[in-house]
């Protein structure tokens, strides 16, 4: 693992767990959520002025500072105007009103640091209460899974400048990435799609990777990498002519570490009351937990199954909600179940009823917002909507 400045290095560390397969179908819930949504509304485009298209990350301004204003939501772009995958280069702010800027458009040849094969955004997206944004980018040249390169984090500043990269043998693809945020210092976990995957010429490989990432945010300079460790590995992943590249997506701490509280964690770190992580296993039609994310010294492979099957269809985004429930959005039809944190599925809700199947490949990242309900992009219309 390396960051552009110090060239930090790092060695893959694998370790294969049998996971416990358990199918989960549709039951009772008082507390559930989707149920007490019903309209799902069209926010804004997400389309800037240079054309990008399929909105892949979404993230939450918590605080604002410089250009970042609380509540506002950022989008990542994936695709270019002739939406060619792997190509996007514009984060997008969207205000809850509607009204869209342009945050941030990164150029591939003015990079602070290497990212291996240019700038793709991917739905790895999260903003820091200190004002950093940090973005995935999987690279291609051409818009296929055969020209993919490893890509890198891009850091930026609190007015959409990139300040730095962090890239090296563990970040391979970063797909998805949730954060939790300590102030002076910040955990990534960012899920890895191409270990071995464009070798494999579209054969699923077991080699997809959560790394976390411990960065330390002094009050005055750039977050610097402290530490680097792979804590899952082994989830299936291949490229997809339509898709680019399919293998863990979505990644969210359970509630107990929600929002950006880390008193509540702290104390239960290296214990089995420490919170967990949750994966969307998009190959493997289920949602899986790993346990001490926040103090693992190692892999715990593909962690434990919460729920699978069910009313679950290649899930991809993930985030977590009130009661800890979970979230999930299929990418092969335009469904969003929920799952309780013991694993029963309780609801599911048509988000987009577009194409055959309905809303297949349309939904990737998504958040959960008391105020205004479930926010989400949808690729099918290039625009971020909401479930309310």
């Amino acid at each position: 693992m390396q960051r552009s400045s110090h060239g930090l290095s790092g060695l893959l560390f694998l370790a294969v767990a049998v996971a416990c397969f358990s199918a989960s179908t549709l039951a009772a819930d008082t507390d559930n959520i989707l149920k007490k949504l019903h309209t799902v509304s069209t926010i804004a485009s997400t389309v800037p002025a240079n054309g990008d298209v399929n909105p892949y990350g979404v993230a939450e301004v918590q605080q604002s500072v410089g250009r970042l204003t609380q509540g506002h939501i950022l989008v990542s772009n994936f695709n270019n105007s002739t939406n060619a995958q792997g190509t996007g280069t514009t984060i997008v702010d969207v205000s809850p009103s509607g009204s869209v800027s342009v945050f941030a458009q990164i150029n591939a040849n003015a990079l602070p640091g290497p990212c291996p094969g240019g700038v793709g955004l991917t739905t790895a997206l999260v903003v820091l209460r200190s004002g950093w944004v940090v973005v995935g980018s999987l690279p291609t040249s051409d818009g296929t899974s055969a020209t993919a390169q490893a890509g890198c984090l891009i850091v930026l500043d609190k007015n959409g400048n990139p300040v730095e990269t962090i890239y090296g043998s563990l970040v391979n693809g970063s797909w998805d990435m949730a954060a939790f945020d300590g102030g002076n210092w910040a955990s990534l976990f960012v899920t890895n799609v191409l270990n071995g995957t464009v070798a494999a010429g579209g054969s699923v490989v077991n080699q997809g990777t959560v790394t976390r990432i411990n960065l330390e945010i002094p009050q005055n300079g750039m977050p610097s990498v402290e530490s680097i460790t792979v804590i899952g590995s082994s989830f299936s992943e291949r490229t997809d002519p339509n898709a680019l590249v399919i293998g863990p997506t979505g990644v969210a701490l359970s509630e107990s570490c929600q929002p950006f509280d880390p008193d509540d964690c702290l104390g239960n770190w290296g214990t089995d009351q420490e919170p967990v992580l949750y994966v969307a296993d998009t190959l493997n039609n289920r949602v899986t937990a790993i346990s001490r994310p926040l103090s693992r010294r190692g892999s715990d492979g593909t962690g434990k199954t919460l729920s699978s099957g069910g009313s679950l269809n290649a899930p991809l985004g993930l985030t977590v909600a009130d009661g800890g429930h979970i979230l999930t959005v299929n990418g092969g039809d335009g469904f969003i179940t929920e799952i309780t944190p013991q694993g029963a599925q309780v609801a599911k809700t048509l988000l987009d009823s577009s194409g055959t199947p309905p809303g297949s490949g349309a939904l990737f990242g998504l958040i959960f917002d008391s105020s205004l309900g479930v926010v989400f992009v949808d690729d099918a219309t290039n625009t971020l909507n909401r479930l309310h």
